[in-house]
């Protein structure tokens, strides 16, 4: 059952007013905690892919050839940002502006869904993985990577500092695990890996068949 968006108005005008300065400002990220990251989960997709907060497309040069991608964003900026980025790469692209926790497609319409940064600042990232679930096909793959809670108690401290932070601004959660829920959402786990001294997590997972 598809079900009703509702978005934090607040939350998405921060992110449409970030949007212009967002790669910038996530440049040394990408390369001191992501490196990789990206490449690994774009190279395991395949047919029709959704990408769950595109942002402003920083995974459309990874994907394969063939692919077939949709791509969601909550924030009209920074699909903006996603589409000029797109027109670069010669990307034909189909977009979409729309919630995680609602996804506006019907169900099983995917062969892979891809999540990277995203799930961090979802309201409610059970919500928005059964989402995730409910639009893939039987034996369709989840490929996620985000920032999480460490597992090392001075990082985790220094994680949850900020988000005191992080998450009144634009809602973005540091300390967050979601590999548990990805099994709870009836998803099976394919690999798992922890890296940045457990600060960086990359899932996939598949949809079982039966």
């Amino acid at each position: 059952m598809r079900r009703t968006a509702v978005v934090d108005e607040r939350i998405r005008a921060k992110w449409d007013e970030f949007a212009p300065k967002y790669d910038r400002s996530i440049g040394l990220f990408e390369r001191l905690q992501f490196g990789g990251g990206r490449e690994w989960v774009c190279s395991q997709a395949a047919g029709d892919v959704l990408e769950v907060a595109v942002g402003t497309g920083l995974n459309l040069p990874h994907y394969p050839p063939g692919v077939r991608l949709t791509a969601l964003d909550f924030s009209p900026a920074m699909l903006d940002q996603a589409r000029a980025r797109a027109a670069d790469l010669g990307l034909d692209v189909t977009w979409r502006e729309g919630d995680a926790q609602a996804l506006p497609f019907g169900d099983a319409t995917f062969d892979a869904v891809v999540c990277t940064l995203g799930l961090c600042g979802v309201p409610d990232e059970r919500v928005a993985l059964a989402e995730m679930h409910r639009v893939l096909r039987p034996g369709g793959s989840l490929l996620l990577l985000d920032h999480v809670g460490s597992h090392h108690r001075p990082i985790n401290l220094g994680q949850r500092l900020l988000d005191r932070i992080t998450v009144p601004m634009i809602g973005d959660h540091q300390t967050r695990r979601p590999l548990p829920l990805v099994e709870e959402a009836g998803f099976t786990v394919v690999r798992s890996e922890r890296l940045k001294l457990g600060t960086v997590e990359r899932v996939a997972a598949v949809k079982p068949s039966g």
